[in-house]
C-alpha cells in the first residue's frame, strides 16, 4: 500500500511539474489598446492637470512609459494599416484616410493578400479578437475576420455616433463579425465589455486582443448624451452643440475606466505575468486635445501630429516605473510581438519595424535607423535627433535638432546644408521604395 501511495504521490508531483513547465512555455497573451486622436499631453502620466487617467497612470507605474514613441501616420487609417502589417502603410496602398463618403475612396481597404499580425498569430494557435474601430475598409471583403481575427465587434468607419452607432454619412455601422448587427450601448462601454468577456473566455490559451477605442475622436459625446446622428442623417436637426471640453473629459474617463477593467480582469485571473499590454494613440490630437507643448496637431507632420503617448506593461518582464526615451514607431509592434510569441516572419517577407524586446526588458538599445512619414503633400524624416520636414506650406526644407528643440522652433537648414541634402536623398529613396510594388486599390 505504501508503494502505491508513493507512486501516486510521484505521479501527482510529476503532473504538477508538467503543468508548471507548460505554463512557463506558453506564449504570452498580447493586448493592444489603441486610443483615437489622443494627444501627447492628454494623460496624467504625461503631465495633464485637467484630464484624470488613474488607470493609465497605473499602467505606466507598473510598466514602461515612452517619451519618443510615434505613430506611423498623422491620421487614422494609415497608422492602423502600419500596425497590422508592420510595414509603412504606403506599401499597402493606404497612405491616407479611407473615407466613408462613396464619392471619395470608400471602396478602398486593406487587401487580404497582405501579411498581417493577427493572421500570423492565429496560425500559431492564438485566439484573436478586435473590439472597436477598424477603419481599413467598408466592404465585407475587407472585414477584420478576413484578416485573421476570430471575432469582431465594432465599426468599420472612421467614427460613429457613440450612442446610435451611425457613421458620418448617416449609415448604420455596428458589426458582429461580417454581419451588420445593431447593439444598444455607449460605444466605449461596449468595447470594454467585450474585451473583459473575451479575456475570461480565453484565459486558458494564448490570445491576441486588439482593443481599438473610438475615444477621444469626434463626435464629442458622453455616455448620458443623446444621439446626434440617425440613419440617413449626418446630424439630427435641432441637436444642440456639445460642450466639447466637458464631453472630452468624460470620454477620456470612460476609456480610462475600461483600461482599469482590463487590468483588474488580468489580475483577477492571474494573467498579469502572462500578458503584454501595450497602449498608444493612432496620431496626435485635434485642437480640442493637448499636444503636450509640441508643435502641430493631427494631420500634420510636426511632432504634435505623430509623437503620441505609449505605455507598455508585462509584469515580471518590463521593469516597473521606467521611462524610456528610445525613438520608436508603431510599426515596431508587429516584429516585437512576433518575437516574444516566437512566431517567424514568412521567408522573404520584410518588415519595416524593429523588434523592441530588449527595449522592453530595460536593456540599453539605441536603434540607429531612419524613420519616415508622408501625408498628403508633406514629408518628414528622422535621423537620430535630427528631423527634416518638407511641408506643403513651405517650399524650403526645414531641419530641427529635437534633442535641443522638441518644439521645432529653430530651423537649422541653412547651418546644415550637407545634412539637409543627404536627408532629402534618403527621403526620396524611401518614397521610391515604398511605392515600388505597393498594393493596388480597387477601381471605383
Amino acid at each position: 500500500m505504501l508503494k502505491i501511495l508513493n507512486a501516486t504521490a510521484m505521479l501527482i508531483l510529476w503532473g504538477a511539474a508538467c503543468q508548471l513547465f507548460a505554463a512557463e512555455q506558453r506564449p504570452p497573451n498580447v493586448i493592444i489598446i489603441l486610443a483615437d486622436d489622443m494627444g501627447y499631453g492628454d494623460a496624467g502620466c504625461y503631465g495633464s492637470e485637467t484630464l484624470k487617467t488613474p488607470h493609465l497612470d497605473r499602467l505606466a507605474a507598473e510598466g514602461m512609459r515612452f517619451t519618443d514613441f510615434h505613430s506611423s501616420g498623422a491620421v487614422c487609417s494609415p497608422t492602423r494599416a502600419g500596425l497590422m502589417t508592420g510595414r509603412y502603410q504606403q506599401r499597402a496602398g493606404i497612405p491616407g484616410v479611407v473615407f466613408a463618403d462613396p464619392k471619395r475612396n470608400r471602396h478602398h481597404g486593406l487587401q487580404t493578400t497582405e501579411i498581417v499580425l493577427p493572421k500570423l498569430l492565429r496560425q500559431a494557435g492564438y485566439a484573436t479578437a478586435l473590439f472597436g474601430k477598424w477603419h481599413l475598409g467598408y466592404r465585407k471583403q475587407f472585414n477584420p475576420i478576413h484578416h485573421g481575427f476570430d471575432r469582431f465587434r465594432g465599426f468599420v468607419s472612421g467614427n460613429v455616433d457613440y450612442i446610435s452607432h451611425i457613421d458620418g454619412t448617416g449609415v448604420a455601422d455596428w458589426w458582429h463579425d461580417d454581419q451588420l448587427t445593431p447593439e444598444e450601448g455607449y460605444t466605449t462601454r461596449l468595447i470594454n465589455r467585450n474585451a473583459v468577456e473575451f479575456i475570461e473566455q480565453h484565459r486558458d490559451r494564448p490570445f491576441f486582443l486588439y482593443l481599438a477605442h473610438e475615444a477621444v475622436h469626434s463626435p464629442y459625446q458622453a455616455a448620458d448624451d443623446v444621439p446626434v446622428r440617425a440613419v440617413g442623417r449626418k446630424r439630427i436637426p435641432g441637436t444642440a452643440r456639445r460642450d466639447i471640453a466637458r464631453a472630452y473629459q468624460q470620454m477620456m474617463t470612460e476609456m480610462d475606466n475600461g483600461i482599469g477593467e482590463v487590468l483588474n480582469t488580468l489580475q483577477r485571473l492571474e494573467l498579469d505575468r502572462e500578458t503584454l499590454v501595450f497602449f498608444f494613440s493612432d496620431n496626435g490630437p485635434t485642437k480640442n486635445g493637448s499636444n503636450g507643448g509640441l508643435r502641430g496637431f493631427k494631420g500634420s507632420l510636426w511632432e504634435g501630429g505623430h509623437r503620441v503617448p505609449a505605455v507598455a506593461r508585462w509584469t515580471g518582464h518590463i521593469p516597473p516605473g521606467t521611462v524610456n526615451g528610445t525613438t520608436c514607431i508603431s510599426l515596431d509592434l508587429m516584429p516585437t510581438i512576433l518575437a516574444i510569441a516566437d512566431v517567424e516572419v514568412p521567408e522573404g517577407h520584410h518588415l519595416d519595424g524593429a523588434d523592441l524586446s530588449s527595449v522592453l526588458a530595460g536593456e540599453e538599445n539605441r536603434l540607429t535607423r531612419p524613420l519616415f512619414w508622408s501625408y498628403r503633400n508633406s514629408s518628414a524624416m528622422r535621423d537620430g535627433n535630427w528631423k527634416l520636414i518638407v511641408d506643403r506650406n513651405n517650399a524650403d526644407p526645414q531641419l530641427f535638432n529635437l534633442a535641443d528643440d522638441p518644439q521645432e522652433e529653430t530651423n537649422l537648414a541653412d547651418q546644415q546644408p550637407a545634412r539637409v541634402e543627404a536627408m532629402l536623398k534618403s527621403l526620396a529613396a524611401w518614397k521610391a521604395d515604398v511605392l515600388s510594388g505597393a498594393t493596388k486599390q480597387p477601381e471605383r
